[in-house]
């Protein structure tokens, strides 16, 4: 054989992590697409050409499949944790790397072991220590993002500064603010942190900006580090854009320190086809978490996105479920998040969300301190 005599022998732990595929098609279907699954993300080669070692010990393995109610199939995969080394990109590359590529297969569910586990250090904060940090115990939090594109960095500023006064504990930048022409970034962040440090400094409240720090890869750390100089109290990242991996370098790095949200642009793709993707509980919940972050952000039902309540209830157990040692995080939906629907969305999720509304603060009314403090008092009622 070809690769006799070339096997590792570095030992294997037999610890192995499991994620859940739904595959289209029938039975027969289901059981060969789960076969390539095991050898597409792990070897990537004929299975006859494999020395015993391989074969055993680095080869996925198909631990069961059942048949869906919807009539497709599940199938749960369980992987050498060796397989993942210790890096994310590489444990994403072995959950959905190549068979991203191949139509009918759709991550359902990941179950990491705490072998695995033990590598990444996941949010920072989570839910306790966000709370903490905005001095917010035994409620919900609430959001707002500055907008729209096109305003100039003091008038941003100026909407930091009242929206603050309003009560909004978490203040952060709209994902299409980045580094225009007309609101560049550095001044951008120095007035909204001035700005909103100002109305803490003097009502004695504990408002954060979060400015986005999603950009070029060589300039990500240097944009946060500024903004952490500047008096920003978080970051917002966008990790289908620039990669999950920077969210974590950014969670992990000792000197920034600061709370990390999630903003969900340019991954909806990976969850709109029920045949295909990622599910919302593992892209919006349970990855999020991995990476670092403190909050996700993602699409509330009946706004101006297509999610569902179904698909949204799963994001929060994403956020929440057993998963080692990673702390909960927040769910922060929005999107077409309205005044009149506070009552409703604050029974459907409780007070362990953020609640993210934008321009439905602006529009409330011409007042928007009171606007902000309506909104709070509708949710907390």
């Amino acid at each position: 054989m070809i690769l006799d005599g070339l096997v590792s022998e570095v030992p294997v732990s037999g610890s192995r992590f499991t994620v859940e595929y739904r595959l289209a098609g029938n039975e027969a279907d289901a059981y060969a697409m789960a076969q390539d699954i095991c050898v597409e993300q792990t070897v990537e080669c004929p299975i006859g050409i494999l020395p015993d070692r391989i074969r055993q010990n680095i080869l996925g393995r198909v631990e069961s499949i059942e048949k869906a109610p919807d009539g497709a199939h599940r199938a749960r995969i369980g992987f050498p944790v060796e397989v993942a080394g210790t890096e994310l990109t590489q444990l994403l590359n072995v959950i959905f790397g190549n068979v991203s590529i191949k139509p009918g297969i759709r991550v359902e569910h990941v179950e990491f072991s705490e072998t695995l586990l033990r590598n990444f250090r996941g949010p920072r904060f989570g839910r306790n220590g966000l709370r903490e940090v905005v001095h917010a115990q035994g409620r919900a939090l609430f959001s707002t993002a500055l907008k729209p594109m096109g305003l100039k960095a003091a008038g941003l500023a100026e909407l930091a500064g009242q929206f603050a006064t309003g009560g909004i504990d978490v203040i952060k930048d709209d994902h299409g603010l980045a580094n225009q022409p007309f609101a560049d970034f550095r001044e951008r962040v120095s007035r909204c942190a001035d700005a909103v440090n100002a109305v803490n400094q003097k009502a004695g409240l504990h408002s954060i900006y979060a400015p986005n720090v999603t950009a070029p890869a060589d300039e990500i750390l240097e944009r946060a580090r500024y903004a952490r100089q500047m008096g920003a109290g978080g970051l917002l990242i966008a990790p289908g854009l620039t990669g999950f991996d920077a969210m974590r370098c950014l969670a992990d790095d000792d000197g920034l320190g600061l709370p990390i949200l999630s903003h969900p642009a340019f991954q909806g793709t990976y969850v709109l086809s029920p045949d295909h993707g990622i599910s919302h509980q593992v892209l919006f919940g349970l990855l999020p978490r991995l990476a670092g972050a403190d909050a996700t952000i993602y699409p509330n039902y009946g706004g101006r996105f297509s999610f569902t309540q179904d698909e949204c209830r799963s994001i929060v157990r994403g956020t929440e479920m057993p998963a080692g040692k990673l702390r909960p995080i927040f769910p922060a939906p929005g999107g077409g998040m309205r005044m009149d629907r506070a009552p409703e969305l604050a029974a459907f999720y409780g007070p362990d969300t953020i609640f993210l509304i934008g321009g439905g603060l602006m529009s409330a009314g011409p007042d928007l301190v009171e606007n902000c403090r309506q909104f709070r008092r509708l949710i907390e009622s």
